[in-house]
């Protein structure tokens, strides 16, 4: 079962893909900056309000990061399925 990492805030989002099967963990933006933060997931969902939200140029992890700007739900999985 993939492990999606959701931003706080994103019911739908959360509650979709819940829905068809991934396993959610909520993330408060605090919690971004912790060494491990990014362990155990395999995609991470986030509202864009930072572009770099993440910190993404330096890290060394190949999890993908999705933009939820604009997106439905629906949408979110389909980039999570292409970038996995």
């Amino acid at each position: 079962m993939k492990h999606i990492a959701v931003q706080k805030g994103l019911s739908p989002v959360i509650d979709y893909l819940q829905n068809v099967g991934y396993k959610v963990s909520e993330f408060d933006l605090r919690q971004k900056g912790s060494k491990d933060f990014l362990d155990g997931f395999d995609a991470i969902v986030f509202t864009g309000m930072n572009d770099n939200i993440m910190g993404m140029q330096d890290t060394n992890h190949n999890v993908p990061v999705i933009d939820a700007r604009g997106m439905t739900p629906h949408q979110i999985r389909q980039e999570i399925e292409k970038r996995m």
